[in-house]
C-alpha cells in the first residue's frame, strides 16, 4: 500500500494533474464556505431564539447576563465551526471527487497502466449521484460520531475509523465502476474488505490534514485506481500450465 501512496504523491503535482488539482481544490473551498455559512446562520438563529426565550422566561433583569452568555456562545460557535470545517472535509471532498474521478483515474492509467485497456467514464448523473450519496453518508458519520468527540481521544478514534471505512468503500467504487458493473464492484469490495479499509485509512489520514486535504479527491481516487488494478490481477483466473 505504501508503494501506491508514494506513486500518488509523486504524480499529484505533475503537470497533467495540476489543473485538476486547482479546480478540485477551488470547488472544495467554495462548497465548504457555502456549507459553513449555512451552518453558522442556522446555529446563530438557534442561539438567538434560545436566548430570547430565556429572557422572556426569566424577565428583563436577565438581559445583561444573557448578553454575556450570547458573546460566549458566539465565540463557541466560531471555534466549533473552525473545527467543523476540518470534520466536514470528507463530505465536501467526496462530492468534488465524483466530478473529477474519471479525469484523475485516466491520468493514473495512462501513466502507470498504459498497456491495459482504459476504463469507461461514468455517466455524469451516475458520478454525481455517487458523490451526493457519499457526501450524505459522510455527514451521517459526522453527526453520529459528534457526541463521542466530547470524549476526546476516544471520539476521535471512532470518527477516524468510521471515516476510513466510508471513504475506502466509496473511493474504491469510483475507481472500480470504470471497469465493472455495480454488483461486481460490491462483490469485489467485500472480497477484499481488508485492503479497501487499509487504503481508506490512508485517505482518512490525508483528509484530516488542513489545507492539504483540499487535494483529497485526487489522492483518494488515484490510490484506489492502483488498488483496483492490483486486486484485478489477483482476482483474475489463472491459466493452468500446459501439459
Amino acid at each position: 500500500m505504501l508503494d501506491f501512496v508514494f506513486k500518488v504523491l509523486g504524480q499529484m503535482f505533475s503537470p497533467p494533474f495540476r489543473g485538476i488539482l486547482l479546480k478540485a481544490a477551488g470547488l472544495a473551498v467554495a462548497l465548504l464556505v457555502v456549507l459553513i455559512v449555512l451552518l453558522f446562520r442556522l446555529l446563530h438563529w438557534l442561539s438567538d431564539s434560545g436566548l430570547g426565550w430565556l429572557e422572556q422566561m426569566i424577565g428583563p433583569t436577565s438581559h445583561a447576563p444573557l448578553a454575556v452568555v450570547g458573546v460566549i456562545v458566539a465565540i463557541g460557535l466560531g471555534i466549533g465551526l473552525l473545527a467543523g470545517a476540518v470534520l466536514l472535509m470528507p463530505a465536501v471532498t467526496a462530492m468534488v471527487a465524483s466530478l473529477f474521478a474519471d479525469d484523475i483515474a485516466l491520468g493514473v492509467e495512462q501513466t502507470y497502466y498504459a498497456d491495459d485497456p482504459p476504463g469507461v467514464a461514468l455517466p455524469l448523473w451516475q458520478a454525481v449521484a455517487q458523490g451526493i450519496r457519499t457526501a450524505l453518508l459522510a455527514l451521517a458519520v459526522y453527526l453520529f460520531t459528534l457526541p463521542f468527540l466530547l470524549f476526546a481521544g476516544f471520539g476521535i478514534v471512532i470518527y477516524f475509523v468510521a471515516t476510513a471505512w466510508l471513504l475506502g468503500r466509496e473511493y474504491f467504487a469510483l475507481a472500480a465502476m470504470r471497469f465493472r458493473p455495480v454488483a461486481e464492484v460490491h462483490a469485489m469490495r467485500q472480497q477484499h474488505a481488508g485492503s479497501v479499509f487499509t487504503a481508506g485509512l490512508f485517505i482518512a489520514g490525508f483528509v484530516s490534514i488542513p489545507i492539504i486535504n483540499l487535494a483529497t479527491p485526487l489522492f483518494g481516487t488515484a490510490i484506489m485506481v492502483h488498488l483496483h488494478k492490483r486486486l484485478s490481477v489477483q482476482s483474475a483466473p489463472r491459466t493452468p500450465p500446459a501439459p
